[in-house]
């Protein structure tokens, strides 16, 4: 990862604060309160996008979510089933905004470069939550298989964990993928999104661990081979008018399906993925600059029901992607390792693999 530490300062410095940021919808939303706050206006799917030469709806462009971060994968307990704030609710939460957008001008005056200037900071919206099901707009209970292979994941963000090997820490850690779903959800920094598009074929672009997913759409991809993917195996098709379908199986285990950076997230990057994963992921065009994401996640294994969110997206053609280097040099597992092993022998701790927590 691109500095650990320092997203672990921006979580300890933020704390609560920065599960009560929230960002998406704009405009009529952000006006005033909805007078049901339990109600979700259904996609609209009145409008008709351009086509592209060969005649499939065209959503190609740039499409970033860096205005969605700090909105809380999850509600608060106390939010029940409202999907919007109340107005007291909006104003606090535009304050807490407005004061961690203040850090840049605050470093900036000090001649210091901190979290100002690193964290893209969305914008204020009445969602209470990415996620709109289950009702409650909270994760749903793990099974008890889903606890025990969670129970048993590695990763640098688990508390009380020691470092002796590669299998200590997880595929964001050594920056290979953040998986399906998190690499969909936003997060603090290179939230860029792209969509290219080519007769039979749709390509999503992540600027994040710069991933591209590669999606047939002419069903070429319904008996490709059961191997394994970080990234699942993704098929579309094209519903209606307007309204991409892109359904994902035959995932590999290893990526957390929740991200920490995330806001709202399970905090340790735990959240296990199976091999009867699926994830079913809807892109409508509700104009020429936006489309509503919906996603279902559904894992029996790993899950006692299944989950989804719902993003608003804005095309933003002037967004420029920047290389997601990682940690520079490829060192920064070896610095963890040679880390833990220095203090446990400063502390007369175990050896190498004599730990508890080693594998």
């Amino acid at each position: 990862m691109i500095s650990h530490p320092t997203l672990r300062l921006f979580a300890s410095t933020l704390g609560c604060a920065a599960v009560l940021l929230c960002a998406g919808q704009v405009g009529a939303q952000q006006a005033g309160a909805p007078q049901d706050l339990t109600v979700l206006p259904p996609v609209p799917d009145d409008y008709t996008p351009q086509k592209t030469p060969w005649g499939d709806p065209d959503l190609r462009g740039t499409w970033p979510i860096d205005h969605l971060n700090g909105l809380p994968l999850q509600r608060t307990a106390e939010q029940g089933n409202r999907h919007f704030l109340t107005d007291e609710e909006y104003a606090e939460r535009q304050a807490r905004i407005d004061g961690l957008a203040q850090r840049y001008e605050n470093e900036d005056a000090k001649d210091a470069i901190g979290q100002g200037h690193w964290v893209e900071m969305g914008v204020g919206s009445r969602r209470t939550s990415l996620l709109v099901q289950p009702e409650n707009g909270r994760l749903p209970e793990m099974t008890e298989e889903g606890k025990r292979l969670s129970s048993q994941m590695r990763s640098s963000w688990r508390q009380g964990q020691n470092f002796d090997h590669w299998t200590d820490f997880d595929s964001w850690d050594r920056c290979i993928t953040r998986g399906i779903p998190a690499s969909m959800m936003p997060m603090m920094y290179n939230n860029g999104i792209r969509i290219f598009q080519s007769p039979g074929m749709v390509a999503i672009q992540l600027e994040m661990i710069h991933e591209t997913r590669i999606i047939p759409v002419d069903g070429s991809s319904s008996h490709a081979p059961t191997i394994g993917r970080w990234m699942g195996r993704s098929r579309g098709h094209w519903e209606d008018a307007n309204t991409l379908v892109i359904e994902t199986d035959d995932f590999r285990p290893g990526p957390s399906a929740t991200n920490i950076v995330t806001t709202g997230s399970p905090p340790a990057n735990d959240t296990p993925i199976s091999t009867e994963a699926k994830f079913v992921e809807r892109l409508t065009m509700t104009g020429p600059d936006t489309i509503i994401y919906e996603t279902t996640w559904t894992d029996p294994v790993i899950f006692t029901a299944p989950w989804g969110t719902r993003l608003e997206w804005q095309r933003d053609e002037d967004y420029e992607f920047f290389e997601y280097a990682c940690h520079e040099g490829n060192v920064q597992i070896r610095n963890y390792i040679s880390a833990s092993r220095a203090e446990r022998l400063a502390e007369g701790g175990a050896a190498e693999g004599e730990s508890a927590g080693s594998r």
